[in-house]
């Protein structure tokens, strides 16, 4: 079982950041919080978006398994792999 929270805080993570960053939510504290199967099967984590200064967050799923991905907010050199297909 997961939450958004902890998700995002792995990705968060990876790109240098912290929650001290975010300066917008699209979604209530409760879903953030909420646990979820995240592994294969339905998608079960409730949609956000999350934006920092420099990224923006959201959910992805590839066939039940769900995490959370991030792209650059404004433009940049940074190439995006397909998501969905990792």
């Amino acid at each position: 079982m997961n939450t958004w929270r902890e998700l995002i805080t792995v990705e968060m993570e990876e790109r240098g950041e912290a929650w001290g960053d975010v300066v917008g939510v699209a979604c209530s504290e409760g879903e953030l919080d909420r646990q979820f199967d995240s592994g294969y099967g339905g998608s079960e984590g409730a949609p956000f978006t999350l934006w920092t200064m420099d990224r923006v967050y959201f959910p992805a799923v590839y066939d039940g398994l769900e995490w959370v991905a991030s792209v650059p907010r404004n433009p940049c050199d940074e190439e995006m792999e397909h998501v969905g297909c990792q």
